[in-house]
């Protein structure tokens, strides 16, 4: 491909919008532009990319023995009200209608479209197992786009669903995904972390995230460096070993005129946070009221709580409400009973045995050294509500875990009969009895891989990308004068076209700082200059991007220039692969 014949709109300058690296270096390069909040068009260069990575993904679903589709992207409601998800997805979702008033979304996801699609087709237990995906459009109406492409309302997105008899099967496929999207990730020359996770609004058991270190992520992952345990920090179980200390026999009324907050607290008592414990009010799904009880220094894991509610949504309850429940805003603290339409929880970070402070349920008034088991009883059953923390133990060798952030790249589930049993999906059994098949779900985010590996292969120049998905292999910047010398070079361009050699040559009209320069902010992997050292001397360079390493040469022969580039080719192939 010839610049000249090009759209190669690149920038000097960062847009005033970006924060990330990815975000300013794909509109500094010229592959993408933004539409609007959420929404950006993706440019030749961009889109080149795009479809490198669709098509690793797509050689691996289909070596794994994944089948694909295609499927529409408007979804009508019915499907959706089927599943329960039309309501429990919320304003997330992009919902239309008709000329007909009738209710559609644009497909955030494709468990409902999958499953009714299949339930007519599969009729025995001989048609399954069945992995089935596709690489498409997706929508979702994000509260606060941000980060380019990593998250935005428009996405295109690997989704693969699995079907099967049993959970034999399922784990079995489950296996072959994720073995399956270690092999992509490698390819696109993403380093990732696997690591526990939730399954949020889609439902099931196992799930696993696919991860990538970075400061800008918006997750936060737990990691053991001893056993190599990964989760995130909302599915990371908090194990605490006790070690109750309190000496006291009878708690104490102490007098704490408009000091309420953790910190404030923790100054007047001259104690650090963890010996308090600190009541939250919470409203779940706007239909129940819930009481939680957690340690002074700890927050509430909502991700956790939902789950153990079977809930969707936590907000705080007002003042009023709290007032007619009886409760004391800055002063509740744990006793005996409640107002009956009050649901109370203790967290598992809370020692029954130990001595805490605690609101008196009296304004104005805390309690020092107060025992729940001893206070109020010893019948009190603890679960695991809150966020893990840097220096938690480790739930499989109890050594400290370590925190970093992340963004996910990929999430594989175990879905169980969330949407079979729905949709009333049943297949015969070898004894011709109807049973309910389980299901699998694995998705991978194709723009927010793009963008993911940016972060990953950046410099001061600009982005160094992984040879296996670069808009072009090679980067061709001659630098000439005359009509018969820029001949020169085109015959040594065409040559390696037809070498098959993935080649972009620069041979616009511009200074070679220009060209130099582009070619380091777009990243091209490899390149190679001709210019007044190959007119006088017969002389050109190969120079590798990432490491810097530039190599010249006496140019004889085509051949030879050749098998240099191929040479370099293999080397950074090899290098993505281990």
């Amino acid at each position: 491909m010839k610049a000249s014949n090009y759209i190669l709109p690149t920038a000097k300058e960062d847009p005033n919008d970006a924060v990330v690296a990815s975000h300013k270096l794909m509109m500094r390069a010229g592959l993408i532009r933004k539409s609007a909040s959420g929404l950006y068009h993706y440019l030749p260069l961009g889109f080149r990319v795009l479809k490198k990575i669709e098509n690793i993904i797509r050689e691996e679903m289909d070596l794994s023995g994944a089948l694909e589709f295609q499927l529409p992207i408007l979804t009508p409601a019915e499907i959706w009200e089927e599943s329960g998800r039309w309501e429990r997805m919320g304003k997330e979702m992009f919902r239309i209608k008709d000329r007909h008033d009738v209710n559609y979304s644009l497909g955030p996801t494709h468990e409902e479209s999958f499953t009714s699609l299949l339930k007519p087709i599969f009729k025995s237990y001989k048609d399954l197992p069945k992995n089935v995906y596709q690489i498409h459009t997706k929508f979702r109406d994000e509260i606060r786009p941000r980060f380019g492409v990593i998250r935005s309302r428009e996405f295109i997105m690997k989704d693969a669903y699995s079907f099967h008899n049993d959970n034999v099967s399922l784990d079995e496929t489950y296996e072959v995904m994720r073995k399956t999207y270690r092999k992509i990730f490698q390819r696109c020359g993403l380093k990732t972390i696997p690591v526990q996770a939730d399954s949020g609004s889609m439902g099931g058991s196992g799930s696993e995230e696919f991860m990538v270190v970075s400061p800008i992520g918006e997750e936060t992952l737990s990691l053991c460096g001893k056993c190599d345990y990964s989760g995130n920090v909302e599915k990371t179980p908090v194990i605490i070993e006790y070690k109750t200390s309190h000496k006291s026999t009878k708690f104490e009324k102490i007098f704490t005129e408009n000091i309420f907050s953790i910190d404030k607290l923790s100054e007047f008592f001259k104690t650090k946070s963890e010996n308090f414990i600190k009541a939250v009010y919470l409203k779940a799904d706007n239909k129940f009221n819930v009481l939680l009880f957690i340690r002074g220094d700890r927050e509430v894991n909502d991700v956790k709580l939902n789950n153990f509610l079977n809930t969707t949504e936590l907000r705080p309850l007002s003042e009023k409400e709290c007032t007619e429940l009886e409760l004391v805003p800055g002063y509740t603290g744990p006793k005996k009973e409640f107002h009956k339409d009050i649901k109370v929880f203790y967290d598992i970070t809370l020692d029954p045995n130990e001595s805490y402070i605690v609101g008196a349920n009296e304004t104005n008034h805390h309690n020092k050294d107060f025992v729940i088991s001893r206070d109020v009883s010893t019948e009190i059953k603890y679960r695991d509500f809150t966020k893990s923390v840097e220096g938690d133990l480790c739930p499989n060798c109890k050594s400290s875990l370590t925190q970093e952030k992340g963004i996910e790249v990929g999430h594989i589930f175990k879905l169980g009969d969330k949407y079979t049993k729905a949709f009333e999906l049943k297949i015969t059994d070898k004894n011709g009895k109807l049973f309910t098949p389980t299901m699998g779900c694995y998705g991978i985010g194709v723009n927010r891989t793009m963008a993911t590996v940016i972060e990953q292969c950046n410099d001061q120049k600009g982005i160094f990308w992984p040879i296996s998905i670069s808009p072009f292999e090679v980067s061709l910047v001659s630098i000439t004068k005359e009509e018969k010398d820029r001949i020169a070079v085109e015959n040594i361009y065409n040559y390696l076209k037809s070498q098959s050699i993935e080649i972009f040559w620069d041979d616009r009209d511009l200074g070679p700082g220009f060209k130099f320069k582009d070619s380091e902010i777009i990243g091209f992997p490899i390149r190679i200059t001709i210019g007044k050292n190959y007119f006088e001397k017969k002389e050109i360079s190969i120079l590798n991007r990432k490491s810097g390493i530039e190599e010249t040469f006496i140019f004889d022969s085509n051949e030879t220039l050749r098998d240099k580039i191929l040479k370099l080719r293999n080397d950074l192939y090899l290098e993505i692969s281990g």
